[in-house]
């Protein structure tokens, strides 16, 4: 559920009207509904509530400050992948014991910062980056609290370049090396092993390569035991989808049933999730309006938002809905809905039947809150367009619309 609907067919984000935000701060725009934010966040949380867990926001999906502080208010932590991540969880005010940080490639000076911060856990995920972080956990003489980040080879039937568990993803250890590299980092001076990690993919629509996975993962935390390594925590990744078209993805109560079923064979291990799209795809939709439109071939809308804002469509061929901001009785024609940047990859809908469009008319590219303005560059010299947060009857903008001075914000031009 969220909370973008239509009032005497003019959509509304909350009690607000979308064309009193566009009149406001100009389009295009990304705008959040934090009742959503609220609802989704409790839903998958609360989900978990008979059991030990931390609900870690994966802030890659949506990382503004503002909305990290939102859900740390309301007891999440967050999943970062970059020192930049984690300066972003910190300034939003999320308790740096409730971070875990994942990823392959974190750099000595991203792990010293990390360290000195004094998160949760690392997920490391080689032999290499674990004995880095044994250099640099000796030269800070502190102890660095670690999982193994394992990749079960798992499908999880979801598209190429957001699936993390298979073998042939460069995510996490084989299952058949891991034991050996537990040993290793239980024999490390500056090392301590706190849990298993195992992260499959985002966007999955069914519990079964879930169950798969925590199976896999069990059976090894129980082998661990056997070898004399303790495992307090049991970091699951996220990846629930959402629906963006058709999908029938599991509510939040069917997939914690699925891992709380697995997790009864380890008791006294911690959970950690790491939630992003599902919490905050349907909570976020991306504005724009249209310039211009044109026929011949086929027919096109053009409007001002383009791959730069928004790089799903073009990069994944991922499907957003698109809506009239103001209903009207023009009925709908199958056209491309397009943007400015000069690339014929540039597009948010193709094929589509769109709302008949007239110049000045706003569209709404729904179910953009998740890896939309996060994934968004200044590609074309575009400056980012603006975050707005609507929380009832009130707007605020919590990220302003670039400059063309920010565009050029620390070039320079030799002697």
């Amino acid at each position: 559920m969220n909370h973008f609907e239509y009032r005497e067919q003019t959509m509304h984000c909350e009690g607000v009207p979308l064309p009193l935000i566009a009149a406001a701060v100009g389009t295009p725009f990304y705008a959040y509904s934090a009742a959503t934010l609220t609802r989704h966040f409790q839903a998958i949380d609360q989900a978990f509530n008979d059991i030990p867990h931390v609900t870690c926001f994966a802030a890659k999906s949506c990382s503004n400050i503002a909305i990290l502080n939102l859900f740390g208010h309301l007891g999440g932590g967050a999943d970062i992948v970059s020192g930049g991540e984690l300066f972003r969880a910190l300034s939003a005010g999320i308790d740096p014991k409730k971070i875990v940080y994942s990823g392959v490639g974190k750099s000595p000076e991203e792990l010293r910062y990390a360290l000195k911060s004094g998160i949760l856990m690392f997920n490391v995920e080689s032999l290499q980056e674990l004995a880095t972080l044994q250099q640099v956990a000796a030269a800070l003489d502190l102890v660095a609290p670690v999982a193994l980040r394992i990749n079960p080879d798992v499908d999880p039937k979801t598209h190429a370049y957001i699936s993390t568990g298979l073998a042939k993803n460069k995510f996490g250890l084989p299952l058949e090396q891991a034991a050996a590299i537990y040993a290793e980092a239980q024999a490390m001076s500056h090392i301590e092993v706190m849990g298993v990690s195992c992260h499959i993919g985002s966007q999955l629509t069914t519990v079964a390569p879930f169950v798969e996975s925590i199976n896999k993962v069990i059976a090894f935390v129980k082998r661990l035991a056997t070898d004399g390594i303790t495992i307090k925590y049991l970091d699951m990744g996220g990846g629930l989808g959402i629906c963006y078209d058709q999908e029938e993805p599991p509510l939040p109560a069917e997939y914690a049933a699925a891992l709380k079923k697995a997790l009864a064979g380890v008791p006294g291990c911690t959970l950690i999730i790491e939630p992003g799209r599902v919490i905050v795809g349907n909570a976020g939709i991306l504005v724009t309006k249209v310039l211009y439109t044109k026929s011949g071939a086929k027919q096109f809308i053009i409007v001002d938002a383009g791959m730069n804002d928004l790089a799903r469509p073009s990069l994944y061929g991922a499907y957003h809905g698109i809506q009239a901001v103001v209903q009207s009785d023009r009925g709908e024609v199958v056209a491309d809905l397009v943007g400015p940047i000069c690339e014929t990859g540039d597009f948010l809908a193709k094929e589509r039947a769109l709302p008949v469009s007239e110049t000045g008319d706003l569209l709404a590219v729904m179910s953009a809150g998740a890896y939309g303005f996060s994934m968004s560059s200044n590609y074309n010299s575009r400056p980012r367009v603006p975050e707005v947060l609507v929380r009832g009857d009130e707007f605020f903008v919590i990220r302003k619309r670039e400059t063309f001075a920010d565009l050029i914000h620390g070039e320079s031009i030799p002697e």
